[in-house]
């Protein structure tokens, strides 16, 4: 019994909270259960990237071109269940052939971007050899002798203003990367902040926490009071609610008996016609047949006279005899088969009045809000002592669990933590300044580059003379020429070590980025992890 009326209380309590108007003179309000007590926390949810932001907005684009697929939650699924499951699959099974083909397809782009970047490693240092060893054979512009041309001017103005631009590319390419280097090196250090922020905002909760399950718990007062107040209004609320939920359910019901029931009262009337139509039929037959019989017999004694021996009415009288046969009657009514049996039992189910008993269930669906009603002017005294139980269990089961205890647990482990992160840091940033060295070094060596490349065309532009020969070129000429060939010579030594780092950078970060990063900004990474045995199939929880 207390079982029953806590589910009525439930089902009241959700009456009286939904925002759906109920068909009621006047709908009970809303409950106010106030807000929760709570302190102000100092981590900022928002990140503002400043002016580094369009850097990354490149980079997002860049990585959209080379994989614009969506995150594959079903391949990130069946990958983890392959790759940590404990039986060992064959990896020659057509389920798993097609999975490596699907995580083909979604890494198609980073796959072209490595072979390209393969190509890149492994032809790079093979040119700059081989035009190494053209330059030391006198060839490739070694052999120190100019030839005029026509168009020697144009051609010269082309190579100084392509190779103008692609330094001038470079050097953007420098500077973001300075950019990115420094912007990651002054995040590192401003997470120390953000750390210790974080760490006092987990205490704050802590001490809060306390707190708001005690005020979670003192508002069940004011459900209780509420559902109270409203007590006299159980009835009609419960009966209109079932009366509602009911309907969608029993009007269909009654609708199709209703229908079946003209169905049956048509198929009557047309099985009536038919065996009347049939009967009709048989009658015609048989007067049919008698006058056939009739007018066969007066053919047969016409057919006999003598006038019909003559030469000319013989092949007459011939064929009209050979066709007497065929005056018959091939329809035979009376196969069909008798109606009467399904008529008796059409007129049975008639009898039973269909319509009036469903027009009586209408009435009693009607009644359902009183009759709800009626049932529910009694429970007032239970549901009240039923309610003071559940209070009383509340506040006895909130005393059984020792809050301020795990609490104090919980805030131990945080604090050692926090000791453990401020005793770490330092480390992380000192590894952090060897990775800002280095990054540093790699943008200083191709920013020399780059300084070679800007030398070589101002000198070669300054120093330039069309009368003079190469043998005979002032010494800024020359000048420029050596800031150009140690440009190119520094170019092939250590462009394909760039491209490594680029190439290694660029396949695990964009794969972080677009299978971590991404999916958990978006939520999505969640939903995989909600996957039930993800990892272990034989992992479940035991209650």
């Amino acid at each position: 019994m207390a079982f029953t009326l806590y589910l009525v209380f439930l089902l009241f309590c959700g009456c009286t909270v939904s925002e759906r108007t109920l068909p009621l003179n006047s709908a009970p309000a809303r409950l106010d259960f106030g807000y929760v007590p709570t302190e102000s926390y100092e981590t900022d949810a928002y990140h503002e990237p400043g002016a580094i932001g369009m850097l990354f907005q490149i980079v997002q684009g860049f990585l959209y071109i080379v994989q614009p697929h969506a995150f594959p939650q079903d391949l990130v699924r069946k990958v983890a269940q392959q790759k940590f499951g404990e039986i060992r699959n064959d990896y020659q099974k057509p389920e798993n052939v097609v999975l490596t083909l699907q995580t083909i397809h979604y890494e198609i782009g980073f796959i072209i971007a490595a072979v390209l970047g393969l190509l890149f490693l492994l032809l790079m240092p093979l040119v700059g050899l081989c035009f190494c060893m053209c330059r030391c054979c006198d060839n490739c512009g070694g052999e120190m002798h100019q030839r005029q041309k026509k168009n020697g001017d144009c051609q010269r103005g082309c190579y100084a203003t392509f190779l103008f631009v692609t330094t001038l590319l470079i050097s953007v390419g420098v500077i973001c990367a300075y950019a990115a280097n420094q912007n990651l090196t002054n995040q590192i250090r401003g997470s120390k902040k953000l750390v210790q922020t974080n760490f006092k905002d987990l205490k704050t909760l802590l001490n809060d926490t306390p707190m708001q399950i005690d005020y979670v718990l003192s508002k069940f007062n004011v459900t209780k009071d509420k559902a109270l107040s409203e007590m006299n209004n159980l009835g009609p609320l419960l009966g209109e609610r079932v009366h509602e939920r009911l309907g969608k359910d029993v009007r269909p019901a009654f609708d199709a008996v209703l229908n079946m029931a003209g169905a049956i009262k048509e198929t009557k009337e047309a099985l009536e016609n038919v065996s009347v139509s049939v009967e009709v039929l048989q009658e015609a037959i048989d007067k049919l047949n008698i006058n056939l019989t009739e007018a066969k017999l007066q053919l047969t004694s016409t057919l006999s006279d003598p006038a019909c021996s003559a030469n000319v009415a013989i092949i007459p009288c011939n064929k009209i005899a050979n066709s007497l046969n065929q005056l018959n009657i091939n329809a035979n009514f009376s196969m069909l088969p008798d109606l009467t049996h399904n008529l008796i039992r059409l007129n049975e189910v008639l009898r039973t009045d269909l319509s009036n008993l469903v027009q009586k269930g209408y009435a009693a669906f009607n009644l359902t809000p009183e009759m709800v009603q009626n049932q529910t002017r009694n429970i007032e005294g239970d549901m009240k002592n039923v309610m003071e139980s559940i209070g009383a269990n509340i506040t006895s089961f909130s005393k059984t669990i020792p809050v301020l205890q795990i609490m104090s647990n919980i805030s131990n482990h945080i604090t050692q933590s926090e000791t453990y992160v401020r005793e770490f840091y330092p480390v992380v940033e000192q590894y952090d300044f060897y990775r800002w060295l280095g990054s540093l070094v790699l943008c200083c060596m191709v920013a020399l580059i780059v300084v070679f490349y800007y030398l070589g065309l101002l000198c070669g532009t300054c120093g330039y003379d069309q009368q003079t020969s190469p043998t005979t070129r002032g010494c800024i000429s020359n000048t420029g020429g050596n800031f150009l060939m140690a440009g190119v010579g520094f170019s092939f030594i250590f462009s394909w070590i760039l491209m490594l780092i680029v190439l290694v950078t660029f396949l695990a970060g964009g794969n972080v980025e677009k299978l971590v990063c991404e999916p958990f900004q978006e939520r999505a990474l969640f939903k995989v992890l909600d996957t039930p045995y993800l990892i272990n199939s034989q992992w479940h929880l035991r209650v």
